[in-house]
């Protein structure tokens, strides 16, 4: 049965985690073509991001789909995507890190692995990123997208313990423990994200950004026996242009700094969220997340916040004594 009990920690806590995609996140959208038009520099933009929190000594969590770690594959012939619905493999093309390098990163998931600071790798979805709530996704189904996911980090030395569900979709928790994964990213608890991927949906994730509305703190939630729910507090807000003219880029620094302060008033984790794909789409991403980095390595160095991945969140919880609170704290009409 669920249950609910959060620790009181000592400090704020900031988590970082990144769905780590490319082209596998968008195929049900997107050519690859129209991929590459929208995200100028995708592939740079990993490396990027991975050089900015080596230099700045943070650890964050990496969800990473499965099929970038293959050396490549046949496509949707390949018998690691047997039993996967073929509306979601037909468009897997045959092919290498060479040929294809939107869909095959193995030298980028190497490099990952071997980073310093140690950065967490947890599991995006699977091999291809499936929808689990999509229809034609049965539990066995899910099992083997599961399955195959970790197989190909497996063959790369990485054994995740964390996932995080793509698009938020969640379903059949249960298959989770059964394949070693101790925690998961929750839905964000706003309002517009429960609204989902809707009209009023998208009105209400606009206004929050352009009032600037502060991101809610978190706490872990043990969902069934060994499995924790560490839910998002804010995703990044796509930084396109015409996003932009609607929200300024510093709208996304001011949030991330509000959230911050939630996280040090509450004693929470604020849970920071973004595809690295996403700062590529303007030509002031990078210095965007410098300034957000900025701002993180000052509030880690005066003390206010420790910075964390979901694995160590989770190992705390199993490690120390925890005390209730409430699920949902009341926070004040300026950080509404």
């Amino acid at each position: 049965m669920a249950w609910t009990k959060q620790e009181f920690f000592e400090r704020g806590m900031v988590i970082l985690s990144f769905d780590t995609e490319q082209i596998w996140g968008y195929s049900d959208h997107f050519s690859e073509a129209e991929f590459l038009a929208r995200f100028p520099g995708a592939f740079e933009a990993h490396d990027r991001l991975l050089d900015r929190l080596c230099a700045a000594d943070i650890r964050a969590t990496w969800f990473l789909v499965g099929g970038l770690a293959l050396p490549g594959s046949q496509g949707a012939r390949d018998g690691r995507m047997a039993g996967l619905p073929a509306e979601w493999t037909s468009t897997v093309p045959a092919g290498s890190e060479r040929t294809a390098p939107e869909w095959y990163r193995r030298s980028f998931v190497k490099r990952l692995r071997e980073a310093l600071p140690r950065q967490e790798i947890g599991l995006h979805g699977g091999l291809i990123h499936l929808i689990w709530s999509d229809r034609c996704v049965t539990r066995d189904v899910a099992r083997r997208e599961l399955a195959e996911g970790l197989r190909a980090l497996n063959e790369l030395g990485v054994s995740p313990s964390s996932f995080s569900y793509p698009r938020e979709k969640e379903r059949y928790h249960e298959l989770l423990p059964l394949h070693g994964i101790s925690c998961y990213r929750g839905r964000t608890p706003t309002f517009a994200m429960r609204l989902g991927r809707t009209l009023p949906g998208g009105f209400v994730r606009i206004l929050d950004e352009r009032r600037r509305a502060t991101p809610p703190p978190v706490w872990p939630r043990e969902v069934m026996p060994g499995l924790w729910n560490i839910p998002a507090s804010l995703f990044l807000y796509p930084i396109g242009i015409s996003r932009s003219r609607l929200v300024p880029l510093q709208s996304r620094v001011e949030r991330f700094r509000r959230g911050i302060d939630a996280a040090v008033r509450h004693r929470g984790i604020f849970h920071y969220c973004l595809h690295p794909d996403n700062l590529a789409e303007a030509p002031g991403g990078f210095s965007m997340l410098d300034d957000i980095l900025e701002l993180l390595v000052r509030r880690r160095e005066s003390g206010d916040i420790e910075i964390s991945t979901l694995a160590e969140v989770t190992s705390r919880m199993h490690a120390e004594p925890i005390a209730a609170r409430p699920a949902n704290p009341q926070l004040s009409v300026s950080e509404r």
